[in-house]
């Protein structure tokens, strides 16, 4: 039988790196603790923990007041973890939640908000939540925290778009931030106004273009046909496309190799494989090969 439930999903991001420079053994010696840390703040706040896959957690609550505060808890807790960790053994926390009927079969859970809450903790950055709106409008007696709309984004194997939320949990966070009350009506709050940015700047070598809303999409690679043009052997004739999406600045990849995503501050890399993400702040882009490669063609972005 579906039961309305509250998903998350908290993942850690980078393990694959830390793997690879500790090794095997100490590695999942780290992983192992940090998912159990993750789990039992998460059980405190009076979710069930599902199940661990690999270095994330799936846990499921009754209400998503108890999930969202759980998770902001989970984040701020978790950067004063990550302040003692040494560079090499660096995984940030990243968590997706998502509102819907959830099926509960023996010591596992199926459905929808279970795909959703997973495909939102694989979109969003590094030390970042993400909710779909259903969590948000469910829930309704949650203080007045901080919620910055991202608009709707495909989920992969999904025919509808979701409505995503990304939450500010930071307890410094400024009073500039966009603030939304529970149980609002967010097409009337927003009317379509872009809280990520209306303009993306672009850089490679001595080569700068700007590029507004209502000029999006536009392509990035190494023909001339393309709006910004990268002339390296590692980037596809056509490497990548950045989309307009009700107030989202989107990178899809549509190469053979990939794109590497690093936002700023954030210290890790986020691997695209025909796949996409929103881009926010400033960052850069590793077009073919990853970060690690000193001659790599990055592409450097802004956007406000």
């Amino acid at each position: 039988m579906s039961v309305q439930s509250t998903v998350v999903f908290a993942d850690l991001f980078g393990s694959t790196g830390v793997f690879e420079a500790l090794g095997n053994s100490k590695a999942t010696e780290l992983v192992t603790q940090a998912t159990a840390w993750i789990a039992q703040r998460c059980s405190a706040h009076g979710g069930r923990v599902v199940k661990f896959l690999g270095d994330g957690v799936l846990i499921i609550f009754e209400d998503s007041t108890k999930a969202v505060l759980a998770v902001m808890d989970l984040q701020r807790s978790y950067q004063q973890l990550l302040g003692r960790m040494p560079p090499k053994a660096y995984m940030p926390l990243r968590i997706g939640v998502a509102r819907g009927g959830v099926e509960l079969v023996a010591d596992d859970c199926y459905g929808d908000a279970v795909n959703i809450a997973a495909r939102l903790s694989e979109l969003t950055g590094p030390h970042q939540i993400w909710v779909n709106s259903e969590a948000i409008i469910d829930g309704f007696d949650l203080p007045d925290e901080r919620f910055r709309l991202l608009g709707p984004i495909h989920i992969r194997g999904r025919a509808e778009s979701c409505k995503v939320f990304q939450v500010e949990w930071q307890e410094n966070q400024g009073s500039e931030q966009l603030t939304v009350p529970a149980g609002f009506d967010q097409s009337s709050r927003f009317g379509g106004r872009d809280v990520l940015g209306a303009h993306i700047e672009l850089t490679w070598l001595d080569q700068k273009q700007s590029f507004n809303a209502f000029d999006l999409p536009i392509h990035i690679g190494r023909t001339h046909q393309v709006e910004f043009v990268v002339t390296d052997a590692r980037v596809s004739r056509t490497h990548a496309r950045l989309d307009w999406r009700n107030g989202s600045v989107v990178l899809v990849d549509l190469s053979s190799y990939g794109c590497w995503v690093r936002f700023a501050g954030t210290g890790s890399d986020l691997l695209l494989r025909r796949e996409e993400c929103v881009l926010h702040g400033h960052g850069e882009i590793s077009l073919g090969t990853s970060f690690s490669d000193p001659s790599a063609p990055v592409v450097g972005f802004a956007v406000s």
